[in-house]
C-alpha cells in the first residue's frame, strides 16, 4: 500500500533536482525524502519563497547539464512503445441487420505501474496498464463493452461521445461485479473514456482512463498513425504531479525516438487526461501541423499551428508532414511538464 512520507516530497521539492538524474534518485527519495534536502540553500532557507526561489536556482544549474534518459528496455518503457501504436478493435462479427459488433472485455485492477526507471506508481488500472487500451471502431458499429471491477473500489466507464444515458457510467460497479455497455458508436472523432466514480480526481488520476477513437465511414486519408495520451502522477498524494507522461512513462520517446519517414503524413491521435493541473500541452519543433479539435469533421478546416492546449479530456488529431530528414523535439510547452518527463523526438529519415 502506498504511504506518504513524514517528510513531504512535493513537485517544488522534487525540482531542486533539475532533470538531471531526477529519477534515478527519485525511488529511493520517497522512501528517505531527506536525502533529497542534504545541504544549502534549501537547508538554509526559512520560508517558502526562499526555499522556492533555492529550489529554481538549483533547477536552473541542473538544466545546464541537461537529461539523459535511461537506455534500459523495461517494463514501462515497452508499454509505452506497445500504446504508441496499439488500437484493439475488438472481437468482430456481423448483427442480423448487417451492422458490425464489436466486443471488449476491460477489466479494472489494482496495479502497481513502472511510470519511469525504478519508480512504480500504484495505480487503478484498465486491463493492468495505465492508459488503458486504446479502443477503436468506426461510426454507425456496435460497441459491446464488459466491465469487471477486480479492485476493492466502485467503478465505472463513461465514455465520451453519444449515447443513451443509462450506458453513461454514472452508477458504480461494485467490487467482484460487472456490467455491460452496449451503444451505438457516434460521433466519428477523437474521444476519451474514463471512470466516473467519485472522488472523480482520485479515480482520474489513479489511472483509469484511455483513448477511443471513432474512425468516420468515409476513410481519412492514408497515414502513418499514433496514439498518444498526456498524464500526470502526483506520487505523494500531496495534490501536486511530480512526473508528466505521454503514454505513461517519463522521457520514453526520448529514450527512444519515434521513426518516421520524411514527405510522409503522419497522424496523431492525443488526448489530455492530466489531474491537478488545468491544462496540457503539445509543440512541435521545427515544424507545423494541423490541428483538428476532437476530429469529427474530416473535411473542418484545422488550425496551422506548432503548438496547441487541451484542458483534462480534451482531444484532437495532428496531421503532420515533416519535410525533410532530421530530428524534430516535441514536448509539452509549460517548461515544467517537459522538465519532469513529457518530452521526445520524432526521427524523420
Amino acid at each position: 500500500m502506498f504511504q506518504k512520507s513524514d517528510k513531504k516530497l512535493s513537485r517544488r521539492n522534487l525540482l531542486k533536482l533539475g532533470t538531471t538524474g531526477a529519477f534515478a534518485v527519485l525511488g529511493s527519495a520517497l522512501l528517505n525524502p531527506s536525502s533529497l534536502f542534504g545541504r544549502p540553500p534549501v537547508a538554509q532557507a526559512h520560508d517558502k519563497h526562499e526555499i522556492h526561489q533555492a529550489m529554481k536556482e538549483q533547477l536552473h544549474e541542473g538544466m545546464k547539464h541537461g537529461y539523459v534518459p535511461s537506455n534500459e528496455i523495461t517494463e514501462g518503457f515497452k508499454a509505452a512503445q506497445h500504446a504508441l501504436t496499439a488500437f484493439d478493435y475488438g472481437k468482430v462479427s456481423l448483427l442480423p441487420d448487417g451492422r458490425t459488433l464489436r466486443e471488449y472485455e476491460i477489466v479494472a485492477y489494482e496495479t502497481n505501474v513502472e511510470i519511469a526507471k525504478g519508480i512504480k506508481f500504484p495505480g487503478w488500472t484498465f486491463n493492468g496498464t495505465i492508459p488503458g487500451p486504446t479502443i477503436r471502431c468506426t461510426e454507425g458499429d456496435v460497441l459491446r463493452v464488459k466491465f469487471t471491477n477486480g479492485t476493492l473500489h466502485p467503478h465505472s466507464i463513461h465514455f465520451h461521445g453519444m449515447h443513451p444515458t443509462n450506458m453513461d457510467g454514472l452508477e458504480s460497479v461494485l467490487s467482484g461485479d460487472s456490467f455491460t455497455y452496449e451503444f451505438e458508436a457516434k460521433p466519428a472523432g477523437m474521444h476519451v473514456y474514463h471512470c466516473h466514480v467519485a472522488p472523480l480526481a482520485r479515480h482520474i488520476h489513479k489511472g483509469l482512463y484511455g483513448n477511443f477513437i471513432i474512425d468516420p465511414k468515409k476513410p481519412r486519408a492514408a497515414a502513418k498513425e499514433f496514439n498518444m495520451l498526456m498524464n500526470g502522477y502526483d506520487l505523494d498524494l500531496d495534490g501536486e504531479n511530480e512526473i508528466y507522461t505521454v503514454n505513461g512513462y517519463a522521457f520514453a520517446y526520448q529514450q527512444e525516438p519515434i521513426k518516421v519517414k520524411a514527405g510522409e503524413l503522419v497522424r496523431i491521435y492525443l488526448s489530455n487526461l492530466t489531474e491537478f493541473d488545468l491544462i496540457n500541452s503539445f509543440h512541435l519543433h521545427a515544424n507545423f501541423f494541423n490541428y483538428y479539435a476532437t476530429g469529427a469533421d474530416p473535411e473542418a478546416r484545422p488550425a496551422y499551428t506548432d503548438t496547441i492546449m487541451q484542458c483534462q479530456g480534451e482531444r484532437g488529431i495532428l496531421e503532420i508532414v515533416f519535410p525533410l530528414p532530421g530530428r524534430y523535439m516535441f514536448h509539452a510547452h509549460q517548461s515544467e511538464f517537459a522538465e519532469l518527463g513529457w518530452m521526445g523526438f520524432f526521427i524523420a529519415e
